[in-house]
């Protein structure tokens, strides 16, 4: 049986699995939120490379 994450796009998989690793270390949403600006900006930059 298959659920539905699994036809899921990979940006979907991947937000989901991000969210399950932050929350199983107790990541405060605060640092989270900062971390991800960061993440954010590295791949932007990234992006324009391509």
């Amino acid at each position: 049986m298959t659920s539905p994450l699994d036809q899921a796009p990979t940006h979907i998989k991947l937000a989901v699995d991000l969210i399950m690793v932050l929350e199983q270390h107790d990541v405060a949403p605060e640092e989270v939120l900062k971390a991800l600006e960061i993440v954010k900006s590295d791949f932007e930059k990234k992006l324009e490379k391509l």
